[in-house]
């Protein structure tokens, strides 16, 4: 396994895992970010390159908020059993970032330095930090992004959702029609693990080379306290009470907190209001979407829905929402009852 210096420095999720892929592996790794789907997958690939199916006597797994560095250099310099390459992961290196946590020991960070310069080539180290940003200030974190892959694993933006389903769709050998990729911006939020395992859901029912209609996400893709708002948004356009109710029901077994629908709601009614406004002064669709800052599929959704309510109608429902999330923040009356009560106002004035 070889590994230049000047090939690793920091990089994005798909360049490691090209790199991955590749087998070109450097003798220490870091991962850090929020976006644990990349991390988890990224350990994956490291596992299958590097172990294979040969059993995990040569995988060890750390905490440097249990033990200090200096037991990770030793493991890492020990040689590995049968003569096969040895794997470490190790978490938490609260070390590169500006926090600080009480240990009850201290991590010798020359020798960890020293190691970053000068790695064993039967062991490869990889940290892992659940955190957004290093300190790039400090000279670990300096001698870290000189000398090891650094891959940068935060969340991936909005607007880059649709890039990712036909990515990971492409991987498991199915294709998603256009009118498809709405229900999945409207039903999930960007979360990589939800979105792969309804991916591997759907590719299951259509087969490989299947195609996904959709018909069939509407009917397959698990849905989320966002898409339920908008079910519940529907109640309240049709004036339908005991719809409205059930749904409500159907959440409360989720768990899902009353205030939390609140914001949902408010949300989906502001933006309906927003975009009646912005349409009675003429603006276009781009325009609108332009104004607002929102998703194409958010400003589709709101512009079909506006129509059946007045700026008033609007402007009351929005009232009433802020009176009840006062309400629940306020103590004054049990927050199912006030969430049940909110839904009546919606539909019976």
């Amino acid at each position: 396994m070889t590994y230049r210096e000047g090939e690793v420095n920091n990089m994005t999720y798909m360049k490691a895992l090209q790199q991955v892929r590749k087998n070109k592996i450097p003798p220490v790794i870091l991962l850090y970010g929020l976006e644990s789907y990349f991390i988890q997958d990224l350990q994956n690939e490291i596992v299958k390159k590097i172990l294979g199916d040969g059993g995990n006597e040569n995988l060890a797994t750390y905490d440097l908020e249990e033990i200090s560095i200096d037991e990770v250099i030793i493991e890492a310099e020990t040689y590995p059993f049968f003569e096969n390459e040895k794997l470490i992961f190790v978490n938490n290196p609260l070390f590169l970032t500006a926090k600080q946590k009480k240990l009850p020991f201290e991590h010798n960070l020359k020798k960890l330095e020293a190691y970053l310069k000068n790695p064993v080539d039967y062991s490869t180290i990889v940290f892992i930090g659940p955190y957004e940003k290093l300190d790039n200030r400090k000279k670990i974190t300096k001698v870290m992004n000189k000398h090891a892959m650094v891959v940068e694993c935060n969340p991936i933006k909005e607007h880059e959702l649709g890039k990712w389903i036909k990515m990971l769709a492409t991987e498991l050998k199915i294709t998603i029609t256009p009118e498809a990729y709405d229900v999945f911006e409207a039903e999930l939020v960007v979360n990589l693990h939800l979105i792969q395992n309804e991916l591997i859901k759907l590719a299951t029912y259509v087969g490989e080379g299947g195609i996904v209609t959709k018909e069939i996400a509407e009917n397959l893709i698990s849905q989320t306290a966002n898409s339920t708002a908008l079910r519940l948004v529907d109640a309240v356009i049709e004036r339908n009470l005991q719809k409205a109710i059930s749904i409500y029901h159907e959440l409360e077994k989720t768990n899902e907190e009353p205030i939390a629908l609140i914001a949902l709601l408010a949300f989906q009614f502001r933006t309906i209001f927003q975009v009646k406004l912005l349409k009675q002064k003429a603006y276009s669709p781009a325009q609108i979407q332009k104004q607002m800052g929102a998703h194409p599929y958010v400003i589709k959704i709101a512009s079909e829905r506006e129509s059946r309510f007045s700026v008033r109608r609007l402007m009351m429902i929005i009232d009433h929402l802020t009176n009840a999330d006062a309400s629940i923040k306020q103590g004054k009356m049990d927050k199912k009852l006030v969430f049940e009560l909110l839904l009546y106002e919606l539909i019976q004035k």
